[in-house]
């Protein structure tokens, strides 16, 4: 759900004080922009649409993938 995600991102935010920690800070409000945005939505609604019209999928959520490639996903 994007707006658990987003709150919670917020919260996490909030606990960022130290100046080795802004650029993560920045990475991460960028993210909540990305959620917040038109587009963003568009393209939650379709992927959301396309899933249920095949049923559930093994692929990561679309909000995850975006993540992941703004802030980077650790190897497995």
């Amino acid at each position: 759900d994007t707006d658990r995600a987003l709150v919670l991102l917020e919260e996490y935010c909030k606990k960022l004080r130290k100046p080795e920690e802004q650029q993560l800070k920045k990475a991460i409000r960028k993210v909540m922009g990305i959620f917040k945005s038109s587009l963003f939505q568009a393209l939650l609604d379709n992927f959301t649409k396309k899933t249920d019209k095949h049923g559930t999928t093994s692929h990561p959520s679309l909000s995850a993938a975006l993540g992941c490639d703004v802030l980077g996903c650790p190897k497995d």
